[in-house]
């Protein structure tokens, strides 16, 4: 039993299966198209949706654990986050050096092993099967919960270019979760947030069994929108990202241009009003800004030269989106007090609000919605690609793998994610799914840095077309970063994160372990 639950898969082995017969996808994507795919799923998650409340902090409600309901405590338990204030700069630093080592032995293994599947399909090599399996659940938090979060922000900015274009407001329990919409009804009865409150037509509730709720509607209509592009085709979905790229990365630039006029520098001070707990604390959360280099590893089947571009593409987006992040989080504590952005999902558009320019404000959200949008496009590529190749290997079932006859994507689990994510995205708020991905994620990272050691001594005749340097003390900074950020999160986080995993390891020896395909060479 132990040895099938550390069983590898060789790399090479790895290659030829998923490069045999009918599983041959469509190879389209060029080093530009996968810089561009990072790019689009790392700007914006981060700029445009979690700045804010990484900079603010959080505090979650409240109550008696002792006598609320085990699923109530998960999901409003009495633990919050310091904000780390103006010093949300030194936040993304460490995050983007925490990435930088994963990123550069993401390189190595995804030069060495093109093909889909990302984490799970290189801890299948590296680790054995039931970590390849632990991985691959692991990843649902990082795509599919992700996606959650970041459809939640769309529609927080979607609010605010609808009421850019048309000057008026939609019903807040169409646009928000209920406790979200709650919070929101609270805050501006107590005469706070007032700038949103004008992107609501209502401010009344309707009553499900004698409580008030409210969905996101919003969230939901784009998942369903982006999940129609991914099936017809990776083409589509690459020309649709570059157009949304391009978009975004001009609507930065002219924010950091404009905003730069509208700071105040009194707002800075005190530069890290929770010391060094909210700096970490704050790193941990935007943590989630840098994660799109993953989601192309996901991509390798459909790209014309996997071991030359795939490094040119997760290295290249990381290094562009660092610079930006700095730039844009210095403007941003600059126009508002840092306070001000508290369970705020769209902080550059609120910042923007107050500056008196319709006009700015309503560039600002039509490039923040673009943003979302590439960002969702990513996330939702990457998680089918990894369900189908845990399919191919019998973890999951067949039909997880299976790829349209005429588009050749995996179009079942396409269209499942993206049912469940945006029916999810229309009832939770941004701030739990985004700590809840970035524990996920931290957990994938230190994986793959471990991978990269364990393939170095197992295989060290691998041909590698990209080499991570300064092994192993590249791997271990990687690992030993990672894991500090995973402490950095809430212990609420946490216990979400060990009630998922514990799911996915029954999963695992019900179905997984008893269906698993050894590799050809086996």
């Amino acid at each position: 039993m132990i040895n099938k639950l550390f069983r590898t898969k060789s790399p090479e082995s790895l290659v030829s299966e998923a490069y045999d017969g009918d599983r041959l996808m469509k190879k389209h994507l060029s080093a530009f198209d996968l810089m561009a795919f990072g790019v689009g799923a790392t700007i914006g998650s981060g700029i445009f949706a979690l700045t804010g409340t990484a900079a603010a902090g959080q505090v979650e409600a409240v109550h008696d654990v002792i006598s609320t309901p085990l699923i109530n405590f998960l999901l409003h338990a009495p633990f919050g986050r310091d904000g780390a204030g103006p010093a949300i700069v030194i936040s993304f630093l460490i995050a983007a050096v925490a990435c930088g080592f994963a990123a550069l032995c993401y390189a190595e293994l995804a030069a060495m092993i093109p093909v889909s599947g990302s984490a799970y399909t290189f801890a299948y090599a590296s680790l054995g099967e039931v970590v390849a399996w632990i991985i691959g659940w692991d990843l649902i938090l990082e795509y599919a919960v992700g996606n959650i979060a970041v459809a939640v922000s769309w529609s927080d900015h979607f609010l605010h270019c609808y009421h850019g274009l048309f000057g008026q407001g939609l019903p807040l329990w169409l646009c928000t979760d209920t406790i979200t919409a709650l919070s929101r009804k609270a805050s501006f009865a107590a005469g706070q947030l007032l700038s949103q409150k004008e992107l609501y037509s209502s401010l009344d509730l309707p009553q499900l069994f004698g409580h008030e709720f409210a969905v996101n509607l919003p969230a939901l209509i784009i998942m369903l929108l982006v999940t129609w592009i991914l099936v017809i085709g990776i083409k589509e979905s690459a020309m649709a990202n570059s157009l949304a790229v391009v978009i975004k990365v001009i609507v930065v630039i002219f924010f950091i241009i404009y905003g730069a006029g509208l700071v105040k520098t009194s707002n800075w001070v005190p530069f890290a009003p929770s010391g060094l707990a909210g700096i970490m604390g704050g790193a941990a959360i935007v943590f989630f800004s840098f994660i799109g280099f993953d989601a192309v590893s996901s991509t390798a089947e459909e790209t014309k030269n996997p071991q030359r571009d795939m490094p040119i593409g997760m290295i290249g987006s990381l290094i562009i989106c660092t610079i930006l992040y700095i730039a844009v989080s210095l403007v941003l504590t600059g126009i508002l007090p840092y306070k001000q952005y508290l369970n705020d999902a769209a902080p550059v558009a609120t910042a923007l609000a107050v500056s008196g320019a319709a006009w700015a404000h309503l560039v600002v959200s039509i490039g923040a919605l673009a943003g979302m949008t590439s960002v969702i496009l990513v996330f939702q590529l990457g998680q089918p690609r990894i369900f189908m190749a845990m399919a191919r290997d019998g973890l999951l079932p067949a039909f997880f793998g299976k790829l349209h006859p005429k588009y050749r994507t995996p179009y079942i689990p396409t269209i499942l994610t993206g049912l469940l994510v945006g029916l999810a995205a229309m009832f939770i708020d941004i701030g739990q799914a985004a700590e809840l991905t970035n524990i996920g994620t931290l957990a994938a990272f230190i994986i793959v840095c471990a991978g990269v050691l364990f393939l170095r001594r197992s295989s060290p005749d691998t041909v590698r077309p990209f080499k991570c340097p300064l092994v192993p003390l590249v791997p271990w900074l990687g690992i030993i970063s990672c894991f500090i950020l995973m402490l950095s999160l809430p212990v609420v986080t946490w216990i979400r994160f060990f009630v998922w995993m514990a799911i996915g390891a029954a999963i695992y020896f019900a179905y997984g372990y008893r269906q698993a395909k050894p590799s050809a060479a086996d």
